[in-house]
């Protein structure tokens, strides 16, 4: 992994300030799944890009960040966008090209956009945001609580913040009626597909259940409720609220809440929600290609 600073290949396209980084990755099996490169090391690979990101932000060499009484704090993600996809485009060998770029949003937020590219021609967009977190009580994952994060460089002049930051107050849970299409009150009654979470590949060092593993239940859950071929399948765009999480050990259940069948694509709505007592954990929206050679 090659990684440079360049901003003038994001000029005009920033938000507030912040650190640019050039990440060149070369294509090979840890990075790709069937049908090109994998989405889950993509969210992984660009959450650690956010976490440095930060960090350059605030002028320090490792993320170690932690509040006034030495306590451990996180970036926690509250939301994700992809958009313009062309992951199914890479093949092994390939270069993958990623510019990403970090701004702050708000006291305790940060978002950062991460464009790709191949061969010099773009390939989809993901925008992730990030609160800063620590377990208010004890160590379970439920008292996780928002808190700030001292000596943060103070805010310069910026523009309007960027469409993810309001996506986490848009669909706050029980407070929307329809978005992108689908209406709130019309999935009441959907399909279920309940998962146990493993705790040595979905959560992480941190003991949370990892961001990145969010729309791998999804697609699990896809690929049991729907009838889409194995191949040929392709996501184009996902957006993800995260609205909580959950303890190692603990169940969730995934909701199939909405699909919407258009010609060559299929978009989907999911909830997913804590399998003991059905807190939110997260709403998921989804489209993906579907190629003639898929069926």
């Amino acid at each position: 992994m090659n990684v440079a600073v360049d901003r003038s290949a994001l000029e005009g396209a920033t938000v507030f300030a912040g650190p640019v980084r050039t990440t060149r990755v070369t294509l090979g099996m840890p990075e790709l799944c069937l049908g090109g490169v994998s989405e889950t090391w993509l969210l992984k690979t660009c959450g650690d890009l956010h976490w440095r990101l930060i960090a350059e932000f605030c002028g320090v060499a490792a993320a170690d960040f932690r509040d006034v009484t030495g306590e451990k704090i996180y970036a926690a993600f509250c939301a994700m966008q992809s958009e313009a996809l062309a992951l199914d485009a890479f093949v092994e060998h390939d270069e993958l090209t990623i510019r990403s770029e970090i701004t702050r949003v708000s006291r305790t937020r940060f978002a950062s956009t991460h464009w790709l590219q191949r061969r010099g021609a773009p390939a989809g967009k993901v925008a992730l945001l990030s609160t800063f977190v620590k377990r208010a009580e004890g160590d379970g994952n439920r008292s996780i609580a928002k808190v700030g994060l001292p000596g943060l460089p103070a805010f310069g002049s910026f523009q309007p913040a960027p469409a993810i930051a309001g996506l986490p107050a848009l669909l706050r849970p029980g407070r929307w009626t329809a978005h992108l299409g689908f209406k709130r009150g019309e999935g009441l009654d959907a399909s279920r597909f309940d998962i146990r979470p493993c705790p040595s590949q979905d959560f992480n060092g941190a003991e949370l259940l990892y961001f990145s593993a969010y729309q791998g239940f999804a697609d699990r859950a896809e690929w049991e409720l729907t009838d889409l071929p194995a191949r040929g399948v392709a996501v184009r765009e996902r957006e993800i609220v995260f609205h909580g999480n959950l303890e190692p050990g603990e169940g969730l259940v995934v909701r199939l809440r909405g699909t919407m069948p258009v010609l060559g694509e299929i978009r989907h709505w999911m909830s997913l929600e804590a399998a003991a007592d059905g807190r939110p954990l997260a709403d998921i929206f989804t489209t993906k290609a579907i190629s003639s050679r898929g069926r």
